[in-house]
């Protein structure tokens, strides 16, 4: 089973939801926003603090096929 180093899991960092390296970044916000079109070289440019391995991380396992 692959493991999901930046996918944190904390109660006391947006409420428990799984956040981006312990960042009040959801996994929900990154994947909605590619959900919707948004391009992973967009979203690092509205979250500059990501980084590529944020995005690229777990997009296999979260995000539908084709986005």
């Amino acid at each position: 089973m692959k493991q999901f180093t930046r996918i944190t899991m904390n109660p006391e960092v947006m409420g428990g939801k799984p956040c981006i390296r312990g960042m009040r970044v959801t996994v929900g916000t990154i994947v909605g926003l590619m959900a919707s079109g948004h391009s992973p070289q967009k979203i690092l440019q509205a979250y500059p603090y990501l980084e590529e391995p944020d995005i690229y991380g777990f997009r296999e396992k979260f995000v539908p096929c084709g986005l």
